[in-house]
């Protein structure tokens, strides 16, 4: 057994590194002062979001772009608040070009539907698909404009944070966060994308026909953005890049409560198995070992008392090293970390990915008042 954790540690510290070096080889974008030149159909499917439409259109009209080169196409899942009436009342009052369309289910998945119908009637080449409950950077689509003129992509992935009133749910959610964003910015860096997120995603509309859009993985709820990652990389292969700017970042806000927070986690693991990326998949499997594992120790420490220096040793090891990790998304995005906290999510880490993992696999949730299964 000693044997074996060990094994499984050594695999997980080299897995981690290998992430760490690969998040470095990703270099920092820096705006040129380029004039504006793509056009941008931004695509914003929602439910039930009126209390987080009030900073997401402040963000909006404060964009630092030119009015005539993007689109703003919102798409109603169905809301039963008064999101609706109130975006209506916006559109009258926009300098700017701000369109409500209703989603049509034809799938399990409804953001799915929701952004492909939103691109059959988007006015422009390039879709840039963002969340209700997100603020969006004043600068956000002249870097991506930028970006794309000097990398020429056919998909670009960017940066995503959580805000933290600095709670313990929220600041769980945001280190979280910064966790994700640097396995997906270190997996970039070995021209293997493993992960990109739906709040902060950008794809040529010709890319997305040409791979057939969502179909073939639009019975999983989730997944709009891994499932297209995976289908564009491939068929474009070097195309799919991560746009490594501050000037990029997309805050998006933190579930408010625990059951929430697992039933969001719950689904975006209910794709795992559909996944078809063996890299991710067993990365997925290291670090759900690797929390059983944790989770296991302190109950070890009693039960196996002689071999107690090794699992204190063990546990400090991967605390030091996902710290190492944390503190590499850290200097991008801006956000402070104190480490006596960073030290108190360890275990309840652990205890949320193997909640998560155990409910991905019973496939049950509820999301936006809906209740959800595998097929």
């Amino acid at each position: 057994m000693i044997w074996g954790f060990m094994t499984l540690f050594v695999l997980y510290f080299f897995c981690i590194m290998v992430l760490v070096y690969g998040f470095k080889r990703v270099g920092n974008f820096s705006s040129t002062e380029k004039g504006a030149d793509i056009g941008f159909s931004v695509v914003i499917p929602f439910r039930n979001e009126a209390e987080n439409l009030v900073d997401l259109l402040r963000t909006i009209a404060n964009l630092n772009y030119p009015s005539e080169l993007f689109e703003i196409i919102f798409v109603d899942d169905a809301s039963e608040d008064n999101s609706e009436a109130f975006l209506s009342e916006a559109i009258v009052k926009s300098k700017f070009s701000i369109r409500l369309i209703q989603n049509k289910r034809l799938s399990n998945s409804p953001k799915k539907d929701a952004i492909s119908e939103a691109i059959k009637s988007a006015k422009y080449e390039w879709i840039v698909t963002t969340d209700a409950d997100c603020k969006l950077p004043q600068d956000w689509l002249k870097t991506l404009d930028f970006f794309i003129q000097a990398n020429h992509p056919v998909m670009v992935c960017g940066p995503v944070k959580y805000e933290s009133d600095g709670s313990f749910i929220e600041n769980f959610q945001q280190l979280d966060g910064l966790s994700l964003q640097a396995v997906s910015i270190g997996s970039f860096g070995f021209k293997n994308p493993l992960l990109s997120n739906g709040a902060n995603l950008a794809y040529s509309k010709s890319a997305f026909l040409s791979v057939n859009g969502f179909a073939g993985n639009d019975h999983i709820a989730s997944g709009d953005d891994i499932f297209l990652l995976e289908k564009v990389k491939k068929a474009f292969p070097g195309q799919v890049q991560f746009l490594k700017s501050k000037d990029a970042i997309v805050s998006t806000k933190p579930q408010k409560d625990w059951t929430s927070l697992l039933n969001q986690r719950i689904r975006w693991a209910s794709k795992t198995s559909e996944q078809k990326n063996t890299v991710s998949l067993f990365l997925g499997l290291v670090v759900f070992l690797v929390a059983i594992s944790t989770l296991a120790f302190p109950f070890l420490m009693v039960f196996d008392a002689e071999n107690l220096e090794f699992y204190l040793l063990l546990i400090i090891s991967k605390i030091i090293i996902d710290f190492i990790l944390i503190r590499q998304a850290v200097g991008v995005f801006d956000v402070k970390i104190q480490f006596w906290r960073f030290l108190l999510q360890t275990f309840v880490y652990a205890g949320v990915v193997f909640v998560v993992v155990l409910g991905s696999l019973r496939g049950k949730y509820v999301w936006k008042g809906r209740h959800f299964e595998k097929p």
